[in-house]
């Protein structure tokens, strides 16, 4: 539970019974207090590394009513994101015997938008610039999560969503969407497996989201996601192969395009430079082996299409932006172990011979 800073049993015969009573003696630590830091933002940083900056400011509580609930209020703010987040979190709904837990959240974030709406491709040859473009999002989300059987889980929520695109100056941007901002009400189902053992660990995830029209302008679609992940180890050497795909039916605001390209992508590309399209699938293959310590060295290779779903996209941001719309990236990489998950630097070449850097924490996703 994480919430004991001390637990000491003490057993007492009872008697001749043979029986024995323990006492359960737990010290409480403190459950809240404040925190701040600073970090890289992966999306910041394709703006250039001082624009990745962030510092952020929190403050928790693991134990708000006693039974273990959790209170999280965090803010986030660098050059180019921002994000105010409330989340509180009932890991066991009292006299729920199938250990459902439940999860309610409010999030407010600005985001840069140059994955979906990057500088247009005539920008250099113009000599001018369109500026930048940020995304803000209000989020309002309730969700319900639960075991299902050994090594699955699955998760119902409902969300409501406000989001839309802005210029440098804070004002709408409506090229690409045609509005100032557009609302979903959304449902969602997700099922997740995970295993994992000596030789190896495999992960799958399947999700969609239903949007609602309360309101006719509100946006009526079906996003689905599939992730799939499978691990092997053959000695010293781990060998991981990685899957993942998307499509959306009906209404689709350009800045919920499925990006294509960067660290957690296609490698050897910039944050969404493949495509942004309906659909998409992308694949990756890697291979690792231990260095020295904590320290181990890969190799891999990416590729990441967009179906030729680009130009279904309202107002064609890809092809606007001169996005190839599939493309593939290769390369080597070193990975450290921390608390947080593996930190990797990587060095990818793309099938157009550019050449990037690429920094992550945690496994691809």
């Amino acid at each position: 539970m994480g919430i004991m800073e001390d637990v000491n049993l003490v057993p007492q015969a009872v008697g001749d019974t043979g029986m024995v009573d323990l006492t359960m003696n737990v010290v409480e630590r403190k459950t809240g207090g404040f925190s701040a830091g600073g970090g890289l933002s992966g999306n910041g940083m394709t703006n250039g590394a001082l624009s990745g900056l962030v510092g952020s400011f929190a403050y928790s509580h693991r134990n708000v009513f006693g039974r273990n609930q959790k209170l999280n209020i965090s803010l986030e703010r660098g050059q180019v994101d921002s994000m105010f987040r409330i989340n509180y979190t009932d890991p066991w709904i009292e006299g729920d015997d199938k250990r459902t837990s439940r999860s309610i959240s409010i999030q407010n974030s600005r985001s840069p938008g140059s994955i979906t709406h990057g500088f247009r491709r005539d920008d250099a040859s113009l000599g001018h610039s369109h500026g930048g473009v940020t995304i803000g999002r209000l989020v309002a989300a309730l969700d319900y999560s639960r075991p299902l059987r050994p090594k699955w889980s699955g998760t119902a929520g409902i969300s409501f969503q406000q989001v839309g695109a802005r210029d440098d100056h804070g004002h709408p941007n409506v090229v690409d969407i045609g509005r100032a901002y557009d609302d979903m009400l959304t449902g969602k189902l997700e099922l997740v497996y995970t295993d994992s053992g000596d030789n190896g660990s495999s992960q799958l995830v399947l999700n969609t989201e239903q949007g609602v029209p309360i309101a006719p302008e509100w946006l009526f679609f079906n996003r689905t996601n599939i992730r799939a992940r499978q691990g092997l180890k053959i000695g010293p050497v781990r060998c991981i192969a990685s899957f993942s795909g998307g499509n959306v039916l009906g209404d689709l605001a350009p800045h919920e395009a499925f990006p294509i390209g960067g660290t957690n992508s296609v490698r050897g590309y910039d944050e969404g430079a493949v495509g942004s399209g309906r659909s998409c699938i992308v694949a990756s293959g890697e291979i690792s082996v231990p260095l020295v310590g904590p320290l181990e060295g890969a190799l891999f290779a990416d590729y990441g299409t967009d179906l030729g779903s680009g130009n279904t996209v309202p107002g064609d941001p890809a092809g606007v932006r001169g996005k190839p719309g599939s493309g593939y990236g290769y390369g080597a990489g070193i990975r450290v172990d921390s608390p947080l998950g593996p930190l990797r630097l990587e060095y990818a070449f793309n099938n157009n011979f550019a050449r990037r850097f690429h920094f992550g924490i945690g496994y691809r996703n």
